[in-house]
């Protein structure tokens, strides 16, 4: 409960202090403080809907091994607090990629050049992972948490820290070229921040949800080839050159 509360108060956060900040692909990351804030903003509201078996398998595990009725508080934080690592460590290698991009050769991804076409391909690359093996691996590492456990139970706060940094890896294993795909169109983006989080839940949680891999990167697929073609009518994105005509004319 206190998991899908704290994902609601994400959620809720992103839709008052984002909303209206999207200017479609290649908005800027700010500077690195705000970005981490945003980024745990938003890692909160994505990613821990689809982590709520988990979380519930790592409580009852504790509640059967320690002999009690209610999971010590201490030990799940720690256990969501090293799941966060793993994603944090993911955003911080994504906003040096964009900065060293940015500061070589910010032309590049001008949505009057070559913008559409990365994006594009982003998308259709995350397309491609929907369907690999790898991606086949980590998500039903995903899926079963009591077989995680089982396998990788280390006692005490730091080896709940331990446990979540390991589950994070395979998570971000699993789901790394989805949230690339928020790069691609625009981390700032509320409409794309729902979609992925949706099959992100269904996917790990849904029954049935690994068969959802190939709907998913027909998806991305469609999608993208549609913003390298014809990114002016391509739905579910911003048109950054409507920004920047804004800036232009103040």
């Amino acid at each position: 409960m206190v998991v899908l509360l704290a994902s609601l108060a994400a959620w809720l956060g992103v839709l008052v202090f984002m909303a209206g900040m999207d200017e479609g692909p290649g908005t800027p990351l700010h500077n690195l403080p705000a970005f981490l804030v945003g980024w745990v903003v938003m890692l909160t509201a994505m990613m821990l809907p689809s982590e709520l078996n988990y979380v519930a398998a790592f409580a009852a595990v504790l509640r059967s091994r320690n002999g009690v009725s209610v999971a010590p508080v201490r030990l799940v934080a720690s256990f969501i607090a090293g799941y966060g690592v793993a994603w944090i460590a993911y955003g911080l290698a994504a906003y040096l990629l964009d900065l060293l991009v940015r500061t070589i050769s910010p032309e590049m991804i001008a949505w009057n050049r070559a913008g559409p076409y990365i994006a594009g391909t982003v998308l259709v690359i995350a397309g491609v992972y929907q369907i690999s093996s790898l991606k086949h691996v980590c998500l039903t590492g995903c899926r079963t948490p009591l077989s995680f456990f089982g396998r990788y139970w280390r006692e005490g706060s730091a080896g709940a820290v331990a446990m979540g940094v390991r589950h994070g890896l395979v998570c971000v294993g699993c789901c790394w070229a989805l949230m690339a795909v928020m790069f691609a169109v625009g981390v700032m983006s509320l409409t794309w921040m729902a979609l992925l989080t949706l099959f992100m839940f269904a996917e790990k949680v849904l029954p049935k949800g690994e068969k959802l891999a190939i709907p998913i990167a027909s998806f991305l697929w469609a999608m993208g080839i549609w913003i390298a073609v014809s990114p002016a009518t391509a739905p579910l994105l911003k048109n950054p050159m409507m920004f920047a005509g804004i800036c232009q004319g103040n």
